[in-house]
């Protein structure tokens, strides 16, 4: 802000306040020019085919095996709790053999650590399970 003072015949100092608005041109023109060089930066992107979110609902189908980890790390095949992971190794190795293979779900409680689902599946791939899912709960009214 700048205050300048009136000379001449005032009898007084007179203060005569305006608002100097050359700094916030300034600024304004170099946000403008910011603004513009980023702009293009922005828009002209490498084209991708990106993924379309979509919602399925799950349907669960004969042949597919639910394994669902706890709060606690425990691995449950269905409602039954696995002793260790060479227990489901053993299970998962006998369905894999099926034709056609089975779907792996797999359920994780939301506070359990992600060492005890890295296990299951990493027991999946050395069984050669092809696919394997994670189910989660949907977005509350569909968004």
């Amino acid at each position: 802000m700048a205050i300048n003072l009136v000379q001449g015949e005032s009898d007084g100092d007179d203060v005569v306040s305006a608002i100097n608005t050359t700094p916030l041109v300034d600024v304004m023109l170099v946000l403008l020019i910011i603004f513009l060089i980023t702009i293009p930066v922005v828009v002209h992107t490498v084209p991708v085919n990106l993924p379309k979110e979509r919602n399925q609902p799950r349907q669960i189908k004969p042949q597919t095996v639910t394994i669902t980890v706890d709060r606690a790390g425990d691995v449950f095949w269905g409602v039954m709790r696995m002793a260790d992971n060479d227990a489901l190794l053993a299970h998962l190795k006998a369905v894999a053999g099926k034709v056609p293979q089975p779907d792996v779900q797999i359920r994780g409680d939301l506070d359990a650590r992600y060492e005890g689902i890295g296990k299951v599946v990493l027991d999946c791939q050395r069984a050669g399970i092809a696919k394997v899912g994670f189910v989660i709960q949907p977005p509350a009214n569909g968004g």
